[in-house]
């Protein structure tokens, strides 16, 4: 995995750059998964084998994650970010009041899967690609 792209994918994420641009970028440099750390404001990046990138998450104004994870909310925000009404700090913000305490991106999968402090969880397809 590319180190200096993964950190560069983390900036982008932060300047709102649209999902698909970042996990295309992510893939080309060994990407396969992710984890966001929600409770550490993490994420840890896996590629092939036992490759693993660990990176902090610049998130400002952090709020506390809700003990109820409610999967409805979080399928909102999911669709908000995807029409881009709103950024990813704002996105972030909004799954962890909504009880969101980390999510796995899986590339190859395509698909990411969002997790409550209780193992509630939300399983979100990427959108269709347009051709």
């Amino acid at each position: 995995m590319n180190a200096e792209t993964i950190a560069e994918c983390m900036k982008l994420s932060f300047a709102d750059t649209h999902f698909p641009k970042v996990v295309q970028k992510l893939a080309d440099a060994g990407v396969r998964s992710y984890t966001a750390d929600l409770i550490r404001l993490r994420k840890t990046y896996h590629g092939v084998d036992s490759d693993c990138c660990d990176e902090a998450m610049p998130l400002s104004a952090a709020p506390d994650i809700a003990e109820t994870f409610d999967a409805a909310t979080v399928a909102a925000a999911i669709k908000n970010i995807q029409q881009q009404k709103l950024g990813y700090a704002e996105f972030l913000r909004q799954i962890m009041a909504a009880g969101c305490s980390q999510y796995r991106v899986f590339i190859g999968g395509r698909k990411a899967i969002y997790f409550g402090r209780n193992g509630d969880m939300h399983v979100e397809p990427f959108p269709a690609t347009k051709p």
